[in-house]
């Protein structure tokens, strides 16, 4: 799973498409340039055309060339065309917006509720019990069976933005008010996308992966994060590493389930090694990572609203061995 993660895609192109609603909103953007560039052509065309034809030549007495006053064929022509254009672009784009928004939810969907904090995502699957951060596991659905995940998309401080450009598009996350959109990746892959409405010091490290797997692939990850951690680490080290972060302000910020904490203000810890970052993108998921972050986050994240712990160096080996233990 974990591999599945690290692989990410670095295409960030609406113009490549892997999402029911991505595919239609990247046709309607193709066509908007067919168009535009259609435009540009014929008017680019005729300026060229007017520059070379109607150039003054060597030898040649510059005057002033006869002046045609009124033409309804040129008035016509110029007050018609656009006029068509605007209207062909106005039903294309009404459509593309009703059969995105206005799209029913099936059954079967999946049904997801993204928080957008400062900064880092916080996701929820209050049907099946799983509560995660900054990676959105949805099904892929194929021509058979349509598996659609549909968000529900909201703020608890200042406004944030959802874009992953290939999956869908950007749709903002508005404090006191709740939105909703849908994605229904076609393809499996980690699809990168980031917070798209500046929200602080630390906007540009808000990133966002939308892991879309198989559907057993999906059932399996579910059933994984509904467990709880460990009560008992086997290791020593791990263990104690387990009471330090009970006995400190780290279970008041953080929840892990099985245990006493139940913090809300920061990511759920629950299944932190099942997740390819850290820090929602500003570093990878790895033991030296983690402990630069463990002992002062504002080193990988300027700004960062976890504070650095000011414990010392055994306590914190002995935190990030727990924290290793928590997949």
């Amino acid at each position: 799973m974990l591999t599945l993660q690290q692989a990410a895609d670095t295409v960030s192109s609406i113009f490549a498409p892997v999402s029911t609603p991505a595919m239609k909103e990247a046709s309607l953007a193709r066509m908007v340039l067919a168009l535009s560039l259609a435009v540009f052509v014929v008017v680019g065309g005729l300026v060229a055309y007017s520059v070379v034809r109607f150039r003054a030549r060597p030898g040649e007495h510059a005057s002033e060339p006869p002046q045609v006053y009124g033409s309804a064929q040129i008035e016509a022509a110029w007050t018609s065309v656009p006029v068509i254009l605007v209207v062909i672009l106005m039903l294309a784009t009404g459509r593309v917006i009703h059969e995105v928004q206005a799209a029913p939810q099936p059954a079967n969907a999946v049904e997801a509720t993204i928080i957008g904090r400062q900064w880092w995502w916080e996701i929820r699957y209050p049907k099946l019990g799983v509560v995660t951060a900054n990676e959105l596991h949805v099904p892929v659905s194929d021509s058979l069976v349509r598996l659609p995940t549909y968000l529900t998309l909201e703020s608890t401080d200042v406004a944030h933005s959802f874009w992953v450009p290939r999956v869908a598009g950007k749709t903002d996350l508005i404090p006191n008010r709740t939105n909703h959109m849908w994605v229904e990746p076609r393809e499996a892959g980690t699809f990168l996308g980031q917070c798209a409405e500046y929200c602080g010091t630390q906007h540009t490290l808000m990133l966002l992966r939308i892991v879309a797997e198989p559907p057993a692939q999906f059932a399996r990850w579910v059933e994984q994060q509904r467990q709880a951690a460990a009560t008992a680490p086997a290791d020593p080290v791990a263990a104690a590493g387990r009471r330090v972060f009970l006995g400190t302000v780290c279970a008041s910020c953080h929840t892990v389930a099985g245990t006493a904490a139940t913090g809300k203000s920061g990511p759920d810890l629950t299944h932190l090694m099942s997740r390819a970052t850290i820090g929602s993108g500003a570093a990878p998921n790895v033991r030296d990572r983690l402990r630069a972050w463990v002992r002062n986050p504002d080193d990988l994240k300027h700004g960062v609203l976890m504070p650095a712990m000011q414990i010392d160096d055994q306590y914190v080996d002995q935190l990030v061995a727990y924290l290793l233990t928590l997949r």
